[in-house]
């Protein structure tokens, strides 16, 4: 969709938002207040698909709270399905406070940690295998952000598509632990996204 007015008048850039499936949305979003978060748009109602908010954690990465209106749904695709979202990755303005936000709020698990570098990943679950992790974002990345990684076939396909549609190549391609191979993109518009892959 486009970036709305008020939006785009708080500085907003063309990015991926995700949606974090609640009960209560009106409820989560004093919740998140509660927890030191931020609102950015207040509970609204979407006719005959759901209620939404546009919040942030204490740091400013955004997301969107969502309960639909039918309890109806496709299935769930088999993981590593291409065109899906395969990991949830947040540059948090700070790893541990982040993970305490979010696991207060949503009951968030951690699973492996990972040393490096550039600090610890602490890879976390939602209630099932692992969905994605989270590290403290280097001191040249402006704001804190989720980052969301979609399933392909093969990273240097997916690459040669990138950059054929007019997107640019930001990072990789790099191996993962896991053996899993990610790239880091950026779309036309100036969104960022990763693709990772079983193979090279």
């Amino acid at each position: 969709m486009n970036i709305p007015d008020d939006a785009r008048a708080m500085g907003a850039r063309p990015s991926w938002l995700g949606y974090i499936g609640v009960d209560d949305v009106d409820a989560y979003v004093e919740r998140v207040k509660g927890a030191g978060g931020k609102v950015f748009r207040p509970p609204s109602d979407i006719p005959s698909v759901g209620r939404f908010a546009v919040v942030a954690d204490p740091h400013g990465a955004a997301f969107t709270l969502f309960k639909p209106a039918s309890a109806e749904g496709p299935p769930p695709a088999e993981p590593g399905t291409p065109g899906t979202v395969g990991w949830h990755e947040l540059y948090a303005g700070d790893r541990e406070g982040a993970f305490a936000f979010y696991s207060g709020l949503f009951g968030w698990t951690k699973t492996e940690a990972i040393n490096s570098p550039t600090g610890v990943y602490q890879m976390f679950a939602t209630g099932g295998p692992p969905a994605g992790g989270m590290m403290t974002k280097p001191p040249n990345m402006p704001v804190a952000a989720w980052q969301f990684y979609f399933n392909v076939d093969a990273a240097d396909a997916a690459m040669a598509r990138v950059k054929a549609g007019g997107g640019k190549i930001l990072n990789g391609p790099t191996q993962a632990p896991g053996g899993q191979w990610i790239v880091q993109c950026q779309d036309p518009q100036g969104a960022m996204f990763s693709v990772v892959a079983a193979a090279k």
